[in-house]
């Protein structure tokens, strides 16, 4: 009994690829919520300086852009996820009618990286002999058997994530004093996309500093931007 829970436990738990794609999500929609919605503030505060008027147009941003996250995030991790299933229901098939090449590929895996033959095929046999779905499609697509890219987990992280974000920008620019409303704004806005740009590079192992400046300076061209087409109007 204490075996077979434990299996269950090994089966249910995530692998780092899933919870890094729940985590991806998370930081492309804060960035997104943050840009999306200070985009539309800065366009209506400029052209306006009714705080109800400018509240009600962030507010409705926020909400459509968390959505719109959301649902791209789903529609995309759920193509992932197909052809994830549709991979390894392809080696399933192979192995009942092709096993000698799957074995060989295999061996060629090992062989690749340095093994000899000889203890490339051993390998091979006893990896094939315990779980022979799972050692191909390892082996050939870095996929573990049983774990697939969770769609509702991307929708949701994204929807949360794009909601907080968007928030900062939101209330510093409707709640904070007159003298405060838009330098407030402006720091809101690139502590925030400052924030998101350390985590993605966490997260991708990529340069901190170079995803924050980046991040920081998409974010100050936005708000120029949106700025301008505000005065314009």
């Amino acid at each position: 009994m204490t075996t077979l829970t434990a299996k269950s436990k090994t089966k249910s738990k995530q692998t780092m690829a899933e919870r890094a794609n729940t985590l991806r999500a998370g930081v492309l929609g804060a960035n997104d919520g943050i840009l999306t919605v200070v985009g539309v503030l800065f366009s209506v505060a400029a052209a306006t300086t009714n705080h109800f008027t400018i509240f009600i147009a962030g507010l409705a941003d926020l909400l459509a852009c968390a959505f719109s996250m959301a649902s791209g995030e789903y529609a995309s991790v759920s193509s992932q996820k197909d052809t994830e299933e549709a991979v390894v229901k392809a080696e399933a098939a192979l192995l009942e009618t092709d096993y000698s090449s799957e074995l060989q590929a295999v061996i060629d895996h090992y062989v690749d990286r340095g093994v000899t033959t000889a203890t490339a095929a051993k390998i091979a046999a006893q990896l094939m002999q315990e779980d022979a779905l799972g050692t191909v499609i390892a082996v050939k697509y870095s996929l573990q058997r049983g774990h697939y890219m969770n769609p509702w987990d991307a929708a949701f992280s994204s929807l949360v994530a794009a909601a907080s974000g968007g928030i900062f920008p939101l209330v510093a620019m409707t709640f904070l004093p007159v003298a405060w409303q838009w330098p407030g704004t402006i720091l809101a806005v690139i502590a925030s996309v400052a924030l998101t740009g350390f985590l993605s590079a966490k997260l991708g192992d990529g340069l901190v500093k170079t995803a924050m400046i980046r991040n920081v300076i998409i974010g100050i061209i936005t708000m120029i931007i949106h700025y301008g087409i505000g005065q314009i109007m």
